[in-house]
């Protein structure tokens, strides 16, 4: 299936001095089939308009708030209109956005998590079920070509019966109380904008999609222990949670932003009973394969034969290393395909395109939600419970 013309993207948020704006705009111009034809870049005004013309876009499509411009963007000519909005706005206005912008009929590919709380994903859900909209989510780390050869690698039954996953995410950003002092950190451990948690909800929730989606399984109980461990700060820094799959496989979810000399450490192990992968976003273009009863394997990006998903997610030749953008890129790619689909009227689920979707976003916003319930009790385990768990406390 071919494109004929860009796929036109508007952005909210992601203005000046955002750092996941600009990823998002690399990672959709990386193939040249997304264009960005307008945005609302900021909550003030003058700022959304000024960060739009540095971007080179009209001035008549630099607008001063979200509102505006689905208004204006609705009733342009179709083949000019932007055809679905990029949120990368702090946690606090996912919903909104993401609301709004279907109503007014344009798709949505929103920054995880997917709203501020659980009630809102599934008022989403239920926005979603009457509308004909395509809803993504940037679960980023989905995208390496590794991690679908990984999944792969399960789903063929090459590691046998999954036994154990072990999922770590470290970052040591937040280790100190000044490091909160800039942009991208004040928002976040902000209760009124991050929401219940900025630990498990910013990097930890990536950590338990990842289990999910290279698994197939869903996690059913956990057990957890979260910690505000600088001083005076609101919200979690750092957790560990024990889990439990629905397959019968254990596991265990460490994720923390004060861990003194990590960069961003996002590493993946499961083990089967007959043998092991373990990946590292620290150097995504290995995967090794370990068993009892033969060598252990490294597996490279480019050499050897892949799935046709891992396959689709390389694009350039073994030896030139592809990281963080180019799976950015690869969830951006899938969701321009799936519009492009939707609108030739062929089947577009997002299971089909391998995008994330509404029911990761639930789980996702539960995910954050039952970890931090779970801390605060005494009981050592807790069923994984789909249902509003927290009043957060802000209106």
């Amino acid at each position: 299936m071919e494109q004929s013309t860009k796929i036109r993207m508007g952005m909210v948020g992601g203005g000046q001095d955002a750092f996941i704006g600009a990823v998002h705009r690399m990672a959709a111009n990386l193939d040249g089939n997304i264009e960005l034809v307008c945005g609302a870049f900021s909550s003030d005004p003058a700022k959304s308009i000024s960060s739009g013309k540095k971007l080179y876009l009209p001035a008549e499509r630099c607008y001063a708030d979200y509102v505006q411009m689905f208004a204006a963007e609705a009733k342009l000519p179709k083949h000019q209109r932007m055809q679905f909005v990029s949120i990368v706005t702090p946690n606090h206005l996912h919903f909104p956005v993401a609301k709004a912008a279907l109503e007014a009929g344009f798709h949505v590919l929103s920054d995880k998590p997917a709203t501020f709380t659980l009630q809102e994903a599934l008022d989403l859900a239920d926005i979603l079920k009457t509308s004909p909209q395509l809803y993504g989510l940037t679960h980023t780390y989905n995208g390496y070509p590794l991690i679908k050869q990984a999944k792969h690698l399960i789903a063929t039954g090459v590691l046998g019966k999954i036994r154990k996953v072990v999922v770590e995410y470290s970052q040591d950003w937040l280790a100190n109380k000044d490091d909160e002092l800039s942009k991208q950190a004040q928002w976040r451990v902000d209760p009124s904008r991050a929401g219940v948690s900025c630990c498990m909800g910013d990097i930890g929730v990536h950590a338990a999609n990842l289990a999910e989606y290279v698994t197939d399984t869903k996690i059913s109980a956990m057990c957890a222990d979260l910690n505000a461990v600088v001083d005076g700060r609101k919200l979690d820094d750092d957790g560990t949670v024990l889990l439990r799959f629905d397959s019968g496989a254990r596991g265990v979810l460490m994720s923390s932003q004060i861990a003194v000399g990590e960069e961003n450490n996002l590493r993946l192990r499961i083990y089967g009973d007959e043998g092991s992968i373990d990946w590292s976003q620290m150097e995504p273009n290995s995967l090794w394969l370990k068993s009892n009863t033969k060598s252990t394997q490294l597996i490279r990006t480019g050499v050897g034969e892949f799935c046709a998903d891992a396959q689709a997610a390389m694009r350039i030749p073994a030896g030139h290393p592809e990281g963080y953008l180019e799976a950015f890129a690869n969830i951006y790619q899938n969701f321009s395909k799936q519009i492009q689909a939707f609108e030739q009227g062929v089947p577009c689920s997002n299971e089909t395109f391998d995008v994330p979707g509404i029911e990761q976003a639930i789980r996702g916003m539960a995910f954050i939600e039952n970890t931090v319930k779970f801390s605060q009790s005494e009981l050592k385990w807790h069923d994984f419970d789909l249902s509003p768990t927290i009043n957060s406390g802000v209106s």
